[in-house]
C-alpha cells in the first residue's frame, strides 16, 4: 500500500497531468479533464532548478538555514528537558532522591509530575497553536514561543538557588512547565509545519527531511549534553562515573542561549500564513505594497 501523491505534484512535479486528472475525478467524483497547456506552462519557464543550484540558494538558501538552525536550536533545550525532568525535579525537591524510596514509588511519582507537566503545559500548549497559528502566523507564535521559553529559562537560572530551598519548589516548576506551554505554543509546533509550506513542491519534502534532521542532530546534542553539563563540580553533586559539570544551574543558561539563538534564527523564516501551497513557487505568496516589512515575504 502506497499513500498517493497529490494532484499538484503529479501534474507539476512528475509532469503526469492525465494522471493527476484522474486521480482528482477519483477525490471529487466528477469528470475532470486535463490541460496540458497549462501545465506545461506551469512547469516551464525556470522553476525547474533543483536543490544545488544557483538559483535555490538565491531563493531558498536562508530560509533552508533558517529552518534548520531553528530546529536544531530548539531540540537542544527541548529534549534535554524532557528527557531530564526527575533529574531536575530531584535537585529542586519535588520528587524525593533515588536512594529514599522503592521503585515503585519512584516510578509512580516520576510518571505522576510528568503527567501534570504534560496536561498543564505541554497539551494546552498544542491546542493553543491550532487555535491561533492561523491569526498570528507562523512566525509570530515562534518568535514568541523562543523569547518566553528564553525568559522562563532565565528565571529559572538566575535565582536557581532560591529554588533549590525547601518550600520553594512549587514556583520552579510552574514556571518549568511554561517553559513546555511555550515550546508547544511555539516552535515545537511551527518548526515541522514552516518547512512543508516554503519550499518548492518538488523540493519540499527534501528540504523538510534537512530541516528534520538538523532537529534530531540538536536532540543529541542536548541529550547527551545536557546529560554531562549538569553534573555538579564536587563528586557528592554528581553520579557516580561521570566526569566533572558545570551543574544545573549553569546548564539551564546554556538551554536560555540556545532558546535565544533559536529566537535570532527565527528572524529569516518568512511568514507562510495565508500562502497556499497550490500556488506556483515562483510567487507562492501575493507581493506587498509596502517595501519594508517583517516578517520576510517569500519571494
Amino acid at each position: 500500500m502506497q499513500m498517493p501523491e497529490t494532484a499538484r505534484y503529479t501534474a507539476l512535479v512528475a509532469r503526469n497531468a492525465k494522471q493527476a486528472a484522474a486521480d482528482m475525478s477519483k477525490v471529487l467524483n466528477e469528470e475532470i479533464v486535463e490541460e496540458v497547456g497549462r501545465v506545461e506552462r506551469g512547469v516551464v519557464g525556470g522553476d525547474d532548478w533543483g536543490l544545488f543550484s544557483a538559483q535555490f540558494l538565491r531563493r531558498h538558501g536562508l530560509h533552508l538555514l533558517a529552518t534548520t538552525t531553528t530546529w536544531f536550536f530548539l531540540d537542544i533545550a527541548f529534549y534535554s528537558q524532557n528527557l531530564f525532568q526527575k533529574d531536575i525535579f530531584s535537585k529542586v525537591g519535588w520528587i524525593p532522591k533515588a536512594g529514599t524510596m522503592n521503585a515503585i514509588e519512584e516510578v509512580f511519582r516520576i510518571a505522576r509530575a510528568q503527567t501534570i507537566l504534560a496536561l498543564c503545559g505541554t497539551v494546552p500548549g498544542y491546542w493553543f497553536t491550532v487555535a491561533f497559528i492561523e491569526f498570528m502566523g507562523r512566525f509570530w507564535i515562534q518568535i514568541m514561543g523562543f523569547f518566553m521559553m528564553t525568559v522562563f529559562m532565565l528565571g529559572l537560572a538566575f535565582p536557581y538557588h532560591h529554588w533549590t530551598t525547601p518550600g520553594h519548589h512549587a514556583g520552579f516548576v510552574v514556571m518549568y512547565g511554561f517553559t513546555f506551554f511555550f515550546a508547544n505554543f511555539g516552535p515545537n509546533s511551527t518548526t515541522f509545519i514552516v518547512p512543508a509550506e516554503i519550499f518548492p513542491a518538488r523540493l519540499r519534502s527534501t528540504c523538510h527531511g534537512i530541516s528534520a534532521a538538523a532537529g534530531k542532530a540538536g536532540a543529541i546534542v542536548g541529550a547527551f549534553g545536557f546529560l554531562y553539563a549538569s553534573q555538579g563540580r564536587t563528586p557528592d553533586t554528581r553520579d557516580r562515573g561521570y566526569p566533572k559539570g558545570i551543574g544545573i544551574r549553569n546548564a539551564l543558561f546554556v538551554l536560555a542561549v540556545s532558546n535565544f539563538l533559536g529566537l535570532v534564527m527565527t528572524l529569516f523564516v518568512p511568514e507562510a500564513k495565508g500562502c497556499p501551497s497550490r500556488r506556483s513557487p515562483r510567487r507562492m505568496c501575493p507581493r506587498r505594497r509596502r517595501r519594508w516589512r517583517w516578517p520576510p515575504k517569500l519571494n
